[in-house]
């Protein structure tokens, strides 16, 4: 008997029962559904954590000033002493493994273009900027050093604000009014799409740091050359733990710590904090990846039952074949041909459901999955073995039948 005559026997099989060969499926139905869903997002968001890693600049540390403390109640980070120049010179200077560093001091306002008026996000920044946060502009150039001591009224902008404001237009060299004050566009930064925690990066302008401070953002009256945050890159060939700790040690000398020791500064490696985002994620993919494997154990267990029903049912039949020279291995791979057959048809469903699945999670929810054919094919190899595992004991059971006392069941 042929494996294309085993197929045959096993479709009519099937077909003569096709309810209860559809509700048998389910189980196998549901696990490969799973796994489908399970490494479309999964890898999907592996891959958004690791482009908001590198949306935040690779082995970079950000400085923020701590947060100040009346009667036991906190203002709030960035409410303590603000940073200043002479800290991100320090940093500099003596933190080994710096190859950038930039301030950057934040507001917003409205940003004018002819008849076009858009509120945006406002930042002061140094010439290292770029360098530090690997976001390279798209046409024209970075602002230089000159342009910070100059206190040059130029801007390069962000491709919301080139949209919102010029449409399909080139901006480089057109003059705009950041409020009130006339800047010259000279570069449009490269499309960065969202932060991690969902903010448009590329809603943004950037201008001099001595330009944001003296006629933007406006000064401090306890520092009156604040700069906002610090952006540090640190070499790759350094470990950012010990270039943390090392700022930190620096810090504490320049700022004392607060009475009651605490520290009116904080240092944030925000890699770190993706990457323990992506073990939760891989945390909750074990979890789908544990109901995956019951389903399919469960509808298994399910296969295995009709299986062992069906060789009951079809008792008399094995016996005839038998009589007529069927093997006890023939009649083994018949059954074995169904019950991975019935699987592989609850596989096809689960692959379907799967995919449809995930392509609404992509449009509903704006979740980024990936459904690559290896997933296809390793949803229908788990059913195809599901199949084989749980459909041998029924088909060892019907060749091990004898001929004779099959003959005689009713």
């Amino acid at each position: 008997m042929t494996l294309l005559d085993c197929l045959r026997v096993a479709l009519t099989a099937l077909k003569a029962n096709l309810l209860r060969s559809i509700l048998t499926t389910l189980g196998i139905v549901i696990g490969v559904a799973s796994v489908i869903i399970l490494v479309a997002v999964g890898t999907g968001a592996s891959s958004e954590v690791d482009r908001q890693i590198n949306a935040l600049g690779t082995n970079t540390l950000i400085v923020s000033s701590g947060d100040r403390r009346m009667g036991g109640r906190s203002s709030g980070a960035g409410s303590d002493r603000p940073l200043a120049e002479a800290d991100m010179v320090a940093i500099r200077d003596k933190v080994s493994g710096v190859v950038a560093i930039s301030g950057q001091l934040n507001g917003s306002g409205p940003v004018v273009y002819g008849n076009a008026n858009w509120t945006t996000n406002l930042s002061g920044i140094h010439a290292e900027f770029n360098a530090v946060k690997d976001w390279p502009v798209a046409s024209g150039r970075e602002l230089t050093p000159s342009d910070i001591r100059s206190n040059a009224k130029v801007a390069m902008i962000g491709v919301t604000v080139a949209k919102q404001l010029f449409g399909e237009n080139d901006p480089i060299g057109a003059m705009i009014r950041v409020k009130n004050v006339p800047f010259q566009v000279v570069g449009v930064l490269a499309a960065k799409g969202q932060s991690g925690v969902g903010r448009d990066q590329d809603d943004t302008v950037l201008m001099p740091m001595s330009t944001a401070r003296g006629r933007i953002v406006g000064r401090s009256q306890v520092q009156n050359d604040q700069i906002g945050m610090i952006h540090v890159k640190i070499d790759p060939q350094i470990s950012l733990v010990d270039a943390q700790e090392d700022i930190e040690n620096l810090l504490r000398q320049r700022r004392p710590p607060l009475p009651g020791g605490e520290d009116s500064f904080s240092v944030r490696n925000l890699a770190e904090f993706m990457k323990a985002r992506n073990e939760v994620l891989n945390t909750l993919s074990y979890l789908l990846a544990a109901t995956s494997v019951i389903s399919l154990v469960v509808g298994g267990i399910g296969i295995m039952n009709i299986m062992l029903v069906s060789v009951t049912e079809r008792t008399r039949e094995i016996g005839l074949r038998m009589a007529v020279g069927g093997k006890g291995r023939d009649i083994m791979r018949q059954f074995l041909v169904e019950a991975v057959t019935l699987c592989l048809f609850g596989g096809l469903i689960g692959i379907a459901i799967g995919v449809g699945a995930a392509a609404l999670v992509a449009l509903y929810a704006q979740w980024p999955v990936v459904v690559s054919p290896s997933v296809i094919a390793l949803a229908m190899a788990a059913a195809a073995a599901t199949g084989v595992f749980f459909g041998y004991f029924p088909a060892r059971r019907a060749s091990q039948l004898n001929p004779i006392d099959a003959l005689r069941s009713e």
